[in-house]
């Protein structure tokens, strides 16, 4: 697997385990920035609004199938070697994930997008703090991809909070402070698991990355689009572009 002096350059000069604190913390951080991205709530015209709202969503997706790509399947055939359970664990996530949004929507008073956002986030979470105890070089990556898509999850997440529980705009940003928690908290969870089973890491990425890409294709790329508008869908683009820079610079061409 190539590498380069970035991840090295951070074992050397942090310890691991601060390292994969700080990079959850941040990357959960990214929800609290889409909430604040979301309080500009009137731009003109509104099909400009419109526009940008659905264009941030679709760039979203982008990163995430950049995730799945670039970090999720390639690392957890890494460390999950079985193909055909592999193949089966990929499956079971997607099949797990529509049982989970099916039953989000019929709740639809218990915040299906903001409890959808931490469908994805925790296993990611999880799957990162056992690549940082692993010694992964592509972790950072992760970190970082996670941090890109949390800005469009949070945004979504920020109004569908302030529409439906009619809160004030303090207590919907204190809301989200919270849920940044759940970043290290997986992955403290998932350094310990990795220590003792390094395989069931490579499970968890696989099983996270079939839910990933079906809540890709059932909630986010339908909602991303407007007819006779071509914006979002190069929001999609450009989500996957910045998440394949990414990986490139942090692991090297």
């Amino acid at each position: 697997m190539h590498g380069s002096a970035l991840p090295a350059y951070s074992r050397k000069a942090m310890d691991p385990f601060i390292s994969m604190l700080l990079f959850t913390t941040v990357s959960g951080s990214c929800i609290l920035a889409g909430g604040l991205l979301a309080r500009v709530e009137r731009i003109r015209p509104l099909w400009l609004e419109q526009e940008l709202r659905h264009t941030i969503i679709a760039f979203g997706g982008g990163v995430l199938i950049a995730a799945i790509a670039f970090v999720l399947v390639p690392e957890g055939r890494v460390y999950f070697s079985a193909p055909l359970w592999g193949g089966a664990l990929f499956v079971f996530g997607g099949v797990v994930f529509m049982l989970a949004e099916r039953y989000l929507s019929a709740k639809s008073h218990q915040y299906p997008q903001t409890l959808a956002m931490l469908l994805d986030f925790v296993p990611e979470s999880l799957a990162m703090g056992g690549m940082f105890a692993l010694g992964a070089p592509s972790a950072p990556v992760l970190a970082i991809l996670i941090g890109l898509q949390n800005l469009p999850e949070g945004f979504n997440a920020y109004r569908e909070i302030l529409t439906e529980a009619d809160y004030r705009v303090s207590r919907t940003l204190h809301i989200m402070t919270i849920m940044i928690l759940a970043g290290p908290l997986a992955g403290v969870l998932g350094w310990h698991v990795a220590t003792t089973m390094p395989e069931l890491v490579g499970a968890t990425m696989l099983f996270a990355s079939g839910g990933i890409l079906y809540l890709v294709f059932q909630d986010i790329a339908p909602q991303s689009h407007i007819e006779r508008r071509w914006a979002p869908a190069l929001g999609a683009v450009l989500g996957f572009c910045l998440a394949m820079l990414a990986e490139i610079i942090v692991m090297g061409p």
